[in-house]
């Protein structure tokens, strides 16, 4: 008999709740919730205060030459927008499938420096190392042959033999090989600046590696033998009239020394404070050549005084920081050399340019990372901050 007493109730069910854009972003397994967000704080603020520089520094040139004043600061957007896409995906590609494609990328690096010194490759204040694109772009090969050393390097020592901590002396050898290649295509272009900034990846990298102190020692006296008795035989004039103002700032004012001489000039009459943005004498009256680019701390040191030059400086160590921490948490060799390699490009390239801005460094061309003003140097900046959120994140995989 059917008991009608009681009603049939029919299961309900229920459909799942949708999970909503915010709510992925704040789950902790989130990728935004794993990036390094002070390290991109910093990049972020120092490309930032570097398009106020350049903005700042060729403001009254292009308007002298009846141009738009504000030229160089589109094209500073362009380049760091552009960047920005390239850092991206240096990140979300796993670095350890990079080690696939680490001598692709190092093969077009050197095709790319072999491309300068042909016809192709065209000569900008004294140096062969550019690559002239129509629409007024240009490429310079050095800086992403940068970004090939560290990762060729990391891939040679990243192969630990089992049983082994550390590299045979084959294994440095064979790194020794493989940066010897685009060091003297950069040295042809003549490019010093880049070739030094190679060799101290090397030290760098192969300290890091723990390699053998008789290699770094060996490396460091032969450095200083052929910076001492073979570099008078292969550098130009100009360029050892350089390393000659170092010694005597006061030498050549009218030569090799008056960008030096301008750039104490305006580092030391900025004071405490500077004397605001857009009102450096120095600057606006533009006493020194190259300001955008290789110059660009001496804006600050004028402008912003001594609180805003410390403070730059204050955000390339966050970043320097940040990096050295991303190092010594990676889960494996290659990623650890890879961060390493970049902190120690970054270091310095960074010592150098500001070194050089206060007459303590020779004028080697080398960019401020982030601050100057060059599409390839911060395409490869913004790829190695990319490969070093890349290494952050993997290490953070459960």
């Amino acid at each position: 008999m059917t008991d009608w007493s009681t009603p049939r109730v029919s299961p309900v069910r229920l459909r799942p709740r949708e999970v909503t854009v915010r709510e992925r972003m704040l789950d902790r397994a989130s990728p935004l919730r794993q990036l390094d967000w002070l390290l991109l704080f910093a990049v972020a603020a120092l490309v930032s205060v570097g398009g106020l520089l350049i903005w700042s520094a060729t403001r009254q040139r292009e308007l002298a030459l009846g141009g738009d004043p504000h030229a160089f600061l589109k094209k500073h957007i362009l380049n760091a927008t552009i960047g920005l896409i390239l850092g991206t995906a240096a990140a979300l590609i796993d670095y350890r499938a990079l080690r696939a494609y680490a001598p692709v990328v190092y093969i077009a690096s050197c095709l790319g420096l072999i491309a300068v010194l042909s016809p192709l490759g065209s000569t900008i204040n004294g140096a062969h190392s550019w690559i002239v694109l129509p629409a007024g772009f240009q490429i310079q090969p050095s800086e992403f042959a940068k970004l090939a050393i560290v990762v060729g390097m990391a891939m040679l020592l990243g192969e630990k033999r089992d049983g082994e901590s550390r590299p045979r002396d084959s294994d440095v050898l064979a790194v020794l090989g493989l940066c010897l290649v685009p060091m003297a295509l950069v040295m042809l272009q003549p490019d010093l600046g880049t070739t030094m900034v190679f060799i101290f990846v090397i030290l760098g990298v192969l300290s890091v590696a723990g390699a053998p102190a008789r290699w770094v020692v060996g490396l460091l006296v032969a450095g200083v033998i052929a910076g001492a008795f073979v570099a008078p035989h292969i550098l130009k004039s100009y360029q050892l009239d350089r390393f000659r103002v170092v010694a005597n700032p006061a030498a050549q004012l009218g030569g090799a020394g008056y960008n030096v001489h301008q750039a104490l000039i305006a580092n030391g009459s900025g004071g405490l404070f500077g004397k605001g943005l857009f009102h450096g004498t120095q600057t606006q009256g533009r006493f020194i050549p190259e300001q955008q680019t290789d110059f660009i701390f001496t804006v600050a040191g004028e402008e912003l005084g001594l609180i805003g030059a410390s403070l730059i400086i204050v955000l390339l160590g966050i970043v320097l920081w940040r990096g050295l921490r991303i190092a010594s948490q990676a889960t494996d060799t290659f990623g650890q050399l890879v961060a390493a390699g970049v902190v120690s490009w970054f270091a310095f390239q960074s010592f150098v340019n500001i070194g050089m801005t206060l007459g303590i460094m020779p004028v080697t061309g080398l960019p401020l990372p982030f601050l100057s003003y060059g599409g390839s140097s911060m395409f490869a900046n913004l790829i190695a901050i990319g490969l070093l959120q890349n290494v952050h994140l993997r290490s953070r995989e459960i």
